[in-house]
């Protein structure tokens, strides 16, 4: 937050980084959930003095940050969605602590999932998947609130339906128009929600981890259209575009969407000797994966509303 020292501007937060926490929570039927975040905690608080004069009586430990966040971790005796413990440390911090004015929470949930064996899912077995849930949560002290989820790591590709025509062309260009392509990417998604005051945040249980579920699949459905016919992509902004908006038409309570979707290149290999002219003749088949240099696309949407 931003103060004045001898007459300079001054703007300062601190907090604790990377708490790694893993939880488990028994049913009594025997079934196990299972979840595990790295947080970041960072507060504004009225802690001037510990600056410009040595005098800490204003200020919250970072480790006491630490042990908050595993406390709390034991206060929730049932399974909570990773938002709704943001907020409630969030809450905490700004609450029991006179001088802090807005804590900002940043939680990354590694993507344990349950395993099945025998088509069965397994009561306390689990696997690391591939993305990873993410959430940042602001809270101020008189309750205000900024909710933000979005999704790290989702890696997808499709063989076809996919093609770039029609761009600019210089003398410094040498791609080839084309729409019979393979399209590849890794998306980082965001959105933000409408909610703006801690009263209003939904009371249904695991709200926000079921909301997180259903944007993906819209997402995911979205890039990949119908599974017999697909849908065609004349470029990784059009569908980047046509993702984001799937998800503001489908969920009244995201007010907007920032996609961030690299174009990974897979590269046609053709082979050729002087003498054998096509040892390898690339019939949209056979390619070289790469991971740099790609594109880079990435944009936001959000209702004309929205203070995103």
């Amino acid at each position: 937050m931003a103060n004045g020292i001898n007459g300079l501007k001054f703007e300062q937060k601190h907090g604790k980084a990377r708490v790694r926490v893993a939880r488990v929570w028994k049913n009594e039927d025997g079934r196990h959930f299972f979840v595990e975040w790295s947080v970041n905690v960072s507060l504004l608080s009225d802690c001037l003095p510990a600056y410009d004069r040595g005098d800490n009586s204003s200020i919250v430990a970072t480790d006491t940050m630490k042990n908050t966040v595993y406390v709390k971790a034991k206060e929730h005796t049932k399974q909570i969605a990773v938002e709704d413990f943001a907020i409630g440390l969030g809450k905490h911090f700004t609450s029991f602590y006179q001088p802090v004015t807005t804590a900002i929470i940043k939680i990354v949930e590694k993507p344990w999932e349950r395993i099945c064996i025998d088509g069965q899912p397994h009561d306390h077995g689990f696997k690391l998947g591939s993305e990873k849930h993410i959430t940042e949560v602001i809270v101020e002290k008189s309750g205000n609130l900024q909710v933000t989820s979005g999704i790290e790591g989702l890696a997808v590709l499709k063989t076809t339906k996919s093609g770039f025509e029609g761009f600019i062309r210089d003398k410094y260009t040498i791609l080839p128009e084309t729409r019979e392509r393979l399209l590849a990417t890794e998306v980082t998604a965001s959105w933000r929600y409408t909610f703006e005051s801690l009263s209003s945040i939904p009371l249904k249980p695991l709200y926000f981890t079921e909301r997180y579920q259903d944007v993906k699949k819209v997402l995911v459905e979205t890039f990949f259209g119908p599974p017999q016919v697909g849908v065609y992509s004349p470029s990784v902004q059009s569908t980047l575009y046509h993702m984001a908006k799937a998800v503001l038409d489908r969920f009244p309570d995201i007010s907007s969407v920032h996609l961030e979707m690299p174009n990974i290149h897979f590269l046609p290999v053709n082979l050729s000797t002087k003498d054998k002219p096509a040892i390898v003749k690339f019939e949209d088949d056979v390619y070289l994966p790469t991971s740099e240099p790609h594109g880079t696309i990435e944009a936001s949407l959000s209702r004309i509303r929205s203070k995103m």
